[in-house]
Order: structure tokens, then sequence, then C-alpha cells
């Protein structure tokens, strides 16, 4: 999303709460200035794309083994 800086003064919390989803990109007379983004967004898809790779009859410490193993 694109937005003014006047549009971010003007609703600062809603551009903050939006910024927890999604990048907000802040612009000044057309050009982007800033990016309002989640700090832990990175850490957030890492984690949500790991769900599902394990099968369900593998426990956390056989998981654990088997990645020491193939390093």
């Amino acid at each position: 999303m694109s937005i003014t800086a006047t549009e971010l003064k003007t609703n600062l919390s809603k551009y903050l709460l939006l910024s927890a989803t999604e990048d907000v990109y802040i612009t000044r007379n057309g050009k982007v200035i800033c990016k309002l983004t989640n700090p832990f967004q990175d850490k957030v898809d890492t984690a949500k794309s790991l769900f599902g790779v394990l099968p369900d009859t593998m426990s956390l410490g056989e998981a654990r083994e088997e990645s020491l193993g193939n390093i």
C-alpha cells in the first residue's frame, strides 16, 4: 500500500495497525521516502512456511537428530 506523508500524519494509528500485516510505503511529492513495516514479519512468514513439514509421527527429538545428520 502506498500513502502520502500527510495521510500518515492524519491516520497514524490506522497505518501502524495495518503495517503489522503489510508494508506501507510513504510518499512525498510522488516519491517513496520510507517504508513502514513489521520487523518480525520475516520470522512469522518463515514459521508459517514450516507448518506441515514434519510428519505427525515424528517427535521433535527425532526431527532434531535428522536435521543434524544432514549438516
